[in-house]
This record gives structure tokens, sequence and C-alpha cells, in this order.
């Protein structure tokens, strides 16, 4: 709760959980959500003068940084250098308690059937699919997981 009694922001939760690591000397925590807010602050300022970012281009800046850390985690690891997998690692499970949750392939399959079925796609309406399973899904799934169920559906 923030202090007019309504939900906090996705962006003051990462600032007061910056402030939290701050205190507890988390150098992990503190370094993963400074680099957090650094980028949140390019986008904004990418965005426009004055402009506020909303909680759902905070989550997509955050997916962005999942990913990324999740890309180099998959690059150390077929380096054989674990101890970069294992910061890589810690640093991604930390931002990523920002996203919302994440679907189950089960659900993620289920949503994604909805979807196709309601719109009578075919595999021509590839990107019309993703578009409208991103719009409908937000950051609940990666963008790989939904593509890879849809070819999957499309090719049904």
């Amino acid at each position: 709760m923030n202090e007019k009694g309504g939900l906090m922001s996705l962006s003051d939760r990462i600032k007061a959980d910056f402030k939290q690591a701050m205190l507890a000397h988390d150098e992990m925590g503190k370094v993963t959500l400074n680099g957090l807010k650094s980028a949140i602050k390019y986008k904004q300022v990418a965005k426009g003068a004055g402009a506020e970012l909303t909680d759902a281009e905070i989550e997509a800046v955050v997916a962005h940084e999942v990913k990324a850390r999740n890309d180099a985690i998959a690059i150390y690891r077929q380096a054989g250098d674990s101890e970069r997998v294992a910061k890589e690692t810690a640093e991604r499970d930390i931002i990523a308690k920002y996203l919302p949750k994440q679907l189950t392939p089960d659900e993620l399959r289920a949503k994604l059937e909805e979807i196709v079925k309601q719109g009578g796609y075919t595999q021509a309406d590839f990107g019309k699919v993703m578009g409208e399973a991103k719009k409908q899904l937000g950051n609940s799934a990666s963008g790989g997981d939904i593509a890879r169920v849809v070819r999957e559906l499309l090719a049904q």
C-alpha cells in the first residue's frame, strides 16, 4: 500500500525494494535493482520529457531484462562459467519477481487455443495471432513460448 491507501505502482515497489536492499546492505539486490531502475529511466527518457511509464510499460522493461539474463545464462552455461551463471541467475530471480504470475504451459496452450479458435486463424495469420496473444496475455508468458505454441497450433 502507498501513502494514499492504494496499491503501490510497480515503479514504487522497485524503489522501495531498492531502498530496503540498501538498508540491508544487500549488494546483489542493490546493484541489480539499480540497474533495473536505470533501464526504466532510459525507457522513460526515450518516451519523452515528463512522461511517466505505465505499469505495463515497466513490465515490458522487466521482461526485457529477464530475457537478457536468461540469454546470458545460456551463453555462460555453454562456456562452462558457473560463477557467472550463478550471478546472472541471482539477478534474474531478483528482477523476475516484478513480472506478473507466469502462465503454466497448459494454461498458455488453453488461452492460445481459445484465441486461435475465436479468430479463425490459419498459418498465414501467425503475426495477427501473436499480436492478439501479446495484447491479451501481456507479460504473463514469454514471446518465445507464445510463438512456439502458436506455431504448433497453426500447424494442426
